[in-house]
């Protein structure tokens, strides 16, 4: 999640001998469900709300709402105004007001990630984590979600604690990536641009925040190249700054405020 925050690059220390994911149980999957999974096309409008109290009234095709304060409910009710919605979770790193917090080993949990109350995850340890992550897909595919956003998922690019590699975050967001789809669920990439040419095929579309500032945008093309939605958006810049440069790339972009209330401007 970079919001106001850049990523924190630090040195990428050796690499320690990681656990493979096999040992991670997963459920069979679902054909019907991984076949018929929803795949947004670019261009897309969208909304995305994380806090205050949820506006379903916008008048977009896509919603992004925190999955965890949501309850299916809301999620039908979203359905019934034809929207698709995107359940957001944090898959990199630890939150402590999550009411599955205390489930996190100790062992898990690394250093600050710049948010009050979280901690990068140990994504190495699979062992651990696949089982902690297949409940929270669980409980996205239950109430009713379409996709997945799963975020903090660039931990190897910053000062996590851990001695993370590239490959270990393929690894990782790789293992995410197939349990979603095993749940029937699209999967978005959020960020981690830098491993765009060796996920695309595992994304269905992508999530970013200030491509645009940190003239990252053409980076993104590879997505709307393959006929993936890129859901886009800046908080520093103003639409006139970014939008030009959006819409020529295909891009789902809008400006928001940094809390992710409803206030939304769309390109």
């Amino acid at each position: 999640m970079r919001r106001s925050l850049p990523p924190l690059v630090g040195l990428l220390l050796l690499a320690t001998a990681c656990l493979a994911t096999a040992c991670t149980a997963a459920p069979e999957p679902d054909p019907k469900r991984t076949e018929d999974r929803w795949r947004p096309a670019p261009g897309l409008g969208w909304q995305w709300q994380l806090s205050g109290r949820l506006d379903p009234t916008v008048d977009v095709p896509v919603y992004d709402i925190d999955g965890f304060d949501h309850p299916a409910s809301t999620v039908a009710d979203l359905h019934r105004r034809g929207r698709k919605v995107i359940c957001y979770l944090s898959t990199g790193a630890w939150e402590d007001f999550r009411p599955d917090a205390d489930r996190f080993p100790e062992a898990l949990l690394g250093k600050g990630n710049g948010w009050e109350g979280e901690r990068w995850l140990d994504i190495r340890r699979t062992d651990l984590l696949g089982p902690l992550m297949a409940k929270r897909l669980d409980m996205c595919r239950d109430k009713g979600f379409d996709a997945v956003e799963p975020d903090n998922m660039d931990g190897y690019k910053n000062r996590t604690g851990f001695p993370l590699t590239a490959a270990d975050q393929l690894r990782y967001n790789r293992l995410i990536a197939g349990m979603a789809h095993e749940r029937g669920l699209a999967v978005g990439l959020k960020n981690d641009l830098d491993q765009i040419p060796k996920l695309l095929p595992d994304f269905d579309f992508a999530v970013n925040e200030q491509c645009a500032e940190y003239d990252e945008c053409g980076r993104l093309a590879p997505f709307v190249a393959a006929g993936k939605a890129v859901f886009h958006v800046e908080y520093e810049l103003t639409t006139e700054q970014f939008c030009p440069q959006a819409r020529k790339l295909g891009l789902s972009s809008l400006r928001k405020r940094y809390e992710l209330d409803a206030w939304r401007k769309a390109c």
